[in-house]
């Protein structure tokens, strides 16, 4: 029998019904606002519940929107002439965003408009601008970036964080993760009782430098209150893995497992199909495999799975890939609107207050030696 939710997970989601109010930046991505109205639509298709704040050049906008059958009515369009591009340095964007469509959707939320917001754009200005506009959760010293990976898991996927919002990470930050992780698997993936792994160069106890034993140590006493269960050490064979649910890194290291697993996977895909279009027996074999070769392409395919969330901050925020497609921005408008549906934002509130209480009661680590 499955253990009976904390006082955190107690908070009762939205009904079902009531609509959710998602603003999203149309602007900022590779493919242009074209996209991401696509992807809207197809959102708008395949749940009634959704409206949406849609930001950007309102001629633009009204004129993408007003080809698709009854999507009018379910969106408010506010003009944003500004475009945050994917050039841009965070510092520059803080001094000139007012008037971007970024800016605007995090507005909307902030506002209390919308619920949740979701942009295609530039990921450090994003980061930035909903810090400032949105500000940290009490007690969040440094917010993160969670992913989903694909990996073995029943659920398929596995949660990662931090994968960049920051390149740093002590032990406190790190417990606040695992809670904020593992809150996000409970609303987010339906998982009940997450399992939490801590990303280190070996299992071993006595492998990893010294803020990561001593995060050990804060993580696997908040295990049991925090609903989760610790696994301990885990390296980076495990992201793909199925022995834990939530893997927990400070953002430099995530980030680079992020994008090495992201190239690998395409590496994979080229070898792939000049193997099958080598020869025309192979082409036959291709042919043959079809079903199968489909199959493992919607497994892994990024599209599914698109949008990372921001932990840490009062409001939800996703940020889909820069050059999501339709069925991209779909799956992170769907994302935010399953968090929102949730309750998420309240729950990873009493989650990161936990952590910050757990941290402080700990007492002071010892001076250790780093080992290999």
């Amino acid at each position: 029998m499955p253990p009976a939710p904390t006082s955190a997970d107690r908070q009762q989601p939205a009904p079902a019904g009531d609509p959710v109010v998602i603003s999203v930046d149309a602007m900022g991505g590779d493919r242009g606002p074209a996209a991401v109205v696509a992807g809207i639509a197809r959102s708008a298709e395949k749940n009634p519940d959704i409206r949406f704040i849609v930001h950007g050049p309102e001629p633009e906008l009204r004129r993408l929107i007003g080809r698709r059958k009854d999507l009018a009515a379910r969106c408010d369009i506010r003009h944003a002439e500004g475009v945050v591009t994917m050039n841009d340095k965070p510092a520059q964007v803080i001094r000139s965003a007012q008037g971007t469509s970024m800016w605007s959707a995090i507005e909307s939320v902030r506002k209390g408009e919308a619920t949740a917001a979701v942009s295609c754009g530039n990921t450090g200005a994003l980061m930035a601008l909903s810090t400032i506009r949105l500000r940290k959760l009490p007690g969040v010293n440094r917010p993160a970036i969670a992913c989903l990976w694909p990996s073995r898991n029943p659920a398929g996927f596995n949660v990662i964080l931090d994968v960049g919002a920051d390149i740093r990470a002590d032990a406190p930050d790190l417990l606040q993760y695992a809670m904020m992780g593992a809150s996000y698997a409970r609303n987010g993936m339906g998982m009940q009782r997450p399992r939490v792994g801590l990303l280190n160069v070996g299992t071993e106890e006595h492998k990893g430098r010294a803020e990561l034993k001593q995060a050990q140590d804060l993580i696997s006493a908040a295990a049991a209150e925090g609903g989760f269960d610790y696994v301990g050490f885990v390296e980076g064979g495990d992201l793909m893995g199925a022995r834990a649910d939530v893997i927990v890194t400070d953002g430099f290291t995530g980030n680079i497992a992020l994008k090495t697993g992201e190239g690998t996977a395409r590496l994979v895909g080229d070898f792939l199909k000049d193997a099958f279009a080598n020869s025309v027996m192979s082409k036959f074999a291709a042919l043959l495999a079809m079903t199968s070769l489909k199959r493992l392409q919607k497994r892994i395919d990024p599209r599914r799975v698109n949008g990372g969330v921001f932990l840490g901050l009062n409001g939800t925020v996703v940020k889909s890939h820069g050059s999501a497609d339709e069925t991209g921005v779909s799956a992170a408008i769907k994302l935010a609107f399953q968090l929102a549906r949730s309750g998420f934002q309240d729950r990873l509130a009493a989650r990161v207050a936990q952590a910050v209480e757990q941290a402080a009661a700990a007492p002071a680590p010892a001076v250790a030696e780093e080992s290999k």
